[in-house]
């Protein structure tokens, strides 16, 4: 006798809604549980905006949404506003525009609740799927598929059964601590030494006094300062979300608003008075200042009852605008590995394991892993490059190099709906990407290319630059010695 599998999907952020579409997709009964209140209820509005970074998707995440979605995606796309560069603010007022590529590719600013509630809409309009909100996992037992719940609202526990449960409960997941009980995981916890503030920029007014940004809207600003940055991306309703990035140390002097103001007066000053001062003292007041933290786990399953994904397998900072890109990426990628290893909605007989479904979360845990170390390597380097090294002449020169050897060699470009309609039945292109591909389009608009992929053709891009630098400085060296020569004789 065979019956219609239940998976349990534990977190109902944007990885735990798409998981959970997917899995519907499957033909897979759903439960998704979510600790917090619907975040679509006006009460939970004033508690979402506390955490209002917003989102740079780019190709992956939309690739990954397109593929388990398409009207989600086509949907959420009509609220996205491209940026199509970095708009770079000297401490002297001057202003640099960086494009991100030739192609006119963009990444797309979109607020996290906006994105997060379309996909729970999504979700709760599946007849597959149940969302329960205010229910807390307490436990999990893994063998015997039973998940323990405190219902909040109704002051109980309960036991829900489960034939696959997937943690997207971030970064202090329940579901991946249950799991280290059950399984060898190595696991690695780290905080940054810089913390990050929120701070909102309010829409300007033009000469006839309609609605306005105060900066370019087209362009993700930033304010480079070495040891700290401030970065703002727009908003659907004129306004900009602002995040300050220091170190802990050099905040905690920070102790008042005075003090806080005159700082910021001094490195960002257009920034001052785009936001207001009496703005600028009452998000200081009021908005907490938060840690980054990065994880890394592996293995990411338990035989075939168990997998975490998105924040609570991975978490990285968020200096390449990656994490729910990455995040979404998972999804994807196991959707196309429970294809591959045609894992069945049902299940017949009384089996213990079921070895396709088993096959198919172990083939995440070895191919991910790679991609998912590569990623977050990146991500912290990118952090670097952003407060300082876009500032610098050596870099600039390095961006004009890559981006003349990519139009030198790069092939058609392929669309991101080509990307999409491939990426459905497939885990990445096979092989290395052709031509010189920057690094940043490779990241950011080649979800075709794995994150591990990425890293070692941007290694060995780097070594062929620096060999080209020191063949030059030689050239010149021996020139200019030949001349300094001549001159003796």
């Amino acid at each position: 006798m065979s019956h219609r599998r239940k998976a349990v999907v534990v977190g109902a952020g944007p990885v735990g809604c798409l998981a959970a579409i997917m899995l519907s997709n499957h033909g897979w009964k759903v439960e998704l549980y979510e600790g917090r209140p619907d975040i679509r209820l006006p009460s939970s509005k004033a508690a979402s905006q506390q955490r209002s970074i917003n989102l740079a998707i780019s190709h992956r995440g939309i690739a990954a949404i397109q593929s388990v979605d398409p009207n989600a995606a086509q949907r959420f796309m009509q609220s996205v506003i491209p940026m199509r560069g970095r708009m770079i603010h000297h401490v002297d007022g001057r202003l640099d525009s960086q494009i991100y590529d030739r192609d006119g590719q963009c990444i797309n600013s979109i607020d996290r609740t906006l994105l997060n509630e379309d996909l729970l809409q999504e979700a709760s309009s599946s007849p597959n799927i149940r969302v329960f909100f205010e229910h807390k996992v307490q436990g999990v037992d893994f063998d015997k598929r039973v998940m323990n719940i405190r219902d909040v609202s109704q002051s109980c526990e309960l036991d829900v059964s489960f034939d696959l449960i997937i943690g997207a409960d971030g970064s202090y997941s329940t579901v991946r601590r249950q799991m280290m009980r059950v399984l060898r995981m190595d696991y690695q916890q780290e905080y940054i030494r810089h913390e990050y503030i929120e701070l909102r920029m309010p829409a300007d007014r033009d000469k006839e006094g309609r609605l306005s940004f105060a900066l370019d809207a087209n362009h993700l600003h930033i304010w480079p300062r070495k040891s700290f940055m401030l970065i703002a991306l727009p908003n659907q309703d004129y306004t900009f979300t602002c995040t300050l990035f220091a170190p802990s140390s050099e905040l905690d002097r920070l102790d008042s608003p005075d003090k806080f103001v005159n700082w910021f007066g001094t490195y960002f000053q257009d920034a001052l008075l785009a936001i207001g001062e009496q703005n600028l003292i009452k998000d200081f007041t009021h908005n907490p200042r938060s840690p980054l933290i990065c994880t890394r786990s592996n293995p990411y399953h338990y035989k075939d009852r168990g997998i975490v994904l998105g924040d609570a397998a991975h978490s990285m900072v968020p200096f390449y605008g990656q994490g729910l890109n990455c995040g979404l990426e998972d999804v994807r990628i196991l959707n196309v590995l429970l294809k591959q290893e045609q894992v069945s909605p049902t299940k017949t007989g009384n089996e213990a394991d079921d070895l396709r479904l088993s096959r198919a979360l172990s083939r995440y845990s070895q191919e991910r892993h790679k991609d998912l170390i590569a990623i977050a390597d990146l991500a912290m380097a990118n952090y670097v490059e952003m407060r300082h090294l876009v500032t610098t002449p050596l870099y600039i020169i390095r961006k004009a190099f890559d981006n003349v050897l990519y139009s030198l060699t790069r092939g058609c470009t392929t669309s991101l709906a080509e990307h999409c309609g491939t990426l459905s039945g497939v885990e990445y292109a096979e092989g290395e990407p052709r031509g010189w591909v920057p690094l940043y389009t490779m990241v950011t608009f080649r979800p075709d290319v794995s994150y591990d992929t990425v890293r070692r053709t941007a290694e060995w891009q780097k070594r062929i630059v620096e060999a080209v630098g020191v063949t030059t400085l030689m050239c010149v060296a021996g020139v200019i010695w030949g001349l300094r020569r001549s001159k003796m004789i």
